[in-house]
């Protein structure tokens, strides 16, 4: 989350916590759709209508594969038809310039750029509708017949703009059925209020620092000044991220939501493969059930399990930008 928009969520938190519980329990779903609705159009109105389109697609998808079931080809073509619509929403917004860019270079070839603003959280809402087909399709939950709950869900405000990734499947029976007691709230808030230490206390501050080393001729840095660069890049990146999970997960809480854990002491690691386990923990399990495993994970000898992990570290510095940075950033995690 910027910065700027927290003064818009101290706002916008109060109004909705007492809206929620002001109405019935029958009707929590619809305010919760509403005013995450709210929340993303505040700053893109007109993207709205991408998060109602993904909302259309997975909901009749998910009531497709679940009719024919008994019609396995058939139930198979609907899955991989919501994938590829979704992929195709992801890959306009998100990289039609950067292909369009590259393959202009090629003699002969002209493809406009658009300059679209990328749709806020549209990586992680888009990987949220996948795993719900997907789930359903592989009977891990049944299809939501309820329109409404199933927009609560790919809307969920505390969690929509920066994960972590929640699969359906985690949160199902408490979109039919929870309930917030004293304890769980006092809880939420706790973990709120943690999270919004490290982003705003911590983040901001060493994102500063960051932000003065890197605006200096590179040049002219002596070694010492480099590595303290260096460190708050780093330090800044985790307590930022980790801040806003913390932060989501406490708001899950005081709404009767339990999303996964996101960070696990990252830093303690002592291997890149350790770091994986612990660092956004949700999209490395996202990867590790949607791509990794249906690869066929390490069931098929050595060879066939490092390619599968190398295109799911591939995979993952494509999800995180569109540029030859993150796609390097991917092969060497890969590597």
């Amino acid at each position: 989350m910027r910065f700027s928009s927290l003064p818009f969520l101290f706002g916008f938190l109060p109004i909705t916590l007492a809206i929620y519980f002001a109405v019935p329990l029958r009707w929590r779903n619809l305010a919760l759709l509403l005013t995450s609705l709210v929340f993303y159009g505040w700053g893109e109105p007109i993207y709205i209508s991408i998060m109602v389109l993904s909302i259309l697609i997975d909901y009749t998808h998910g009531l497709l594969v679940e009719k024919y079931r008994s019609r396995d080809k058939l139930a198979r073509w609907f899955v991989a038809e919501s994938v590829l619509l979704n992929l195709g929403l992801l890959g306009f917004f998100k990289y039609w310039d950067f292909f369009a860019a590259n393959l202009s270079l090629i003699p002969g070839v002209s493809i406009p750029t658009l300059g679209l603003p990328l749709p806020i959280g549209i990586s992680f809402f888009t990987f949220q509708t996948m795993s719900y087909t997907i789930d359903v399709y592989r009977q891990d939950a049944p299809a939501q017949r309820n329109m409404v709950s199933f927009g609560a869900y790919v809307t969920m405000f505390p969690q929509l703009i920066a994960g972590p990734i929640v699969r359906y499947a985690d949160v199902e029976r408490e979109l039919n059925q929870r309930s917030v007691n004293l304890p769980a709230m006092g809880e939420g808030v706790g973990t709120f209020i943690c999270g919004l230490a490290k982003k705003v206390i911590l983040a901001n501050s060493i994102g500063m620092l960051w932000t003065e080393i890197k605006g200096h001729d590179l040049g002219q840095l002596s070694a010492c000044t480099a590595w303290i660069g260096i460190l708050a890049y780093t330090f800044q990146i985790y307590f930022d991220f980790s801040g806003y999970s913390d932060m989501a997960i406490g708001l899950g809480k005081m709404l009767g939501f339990h999303f996964p854990k996101n960070f696990d002491h990252p830093y303690q690691a002592t291997s890149i493969t350790d770091f994986w386990r612990r660092w956004h923990i949700s999209l490395g399990t996202w990867f590790r059930e949607y791509i990794y495993i249906p690869l066929g994970g390490n069931r098929k000898g050595k060879n066939r399990t490092f390619v599968n992990l190398f295109i799911v570290f591939l995979v993952t510095g494509i999800w995180h930008g569109a540029g030859w940075n993150y796609i390097l950033w991917g092969v060497i995690n890969g590597v």
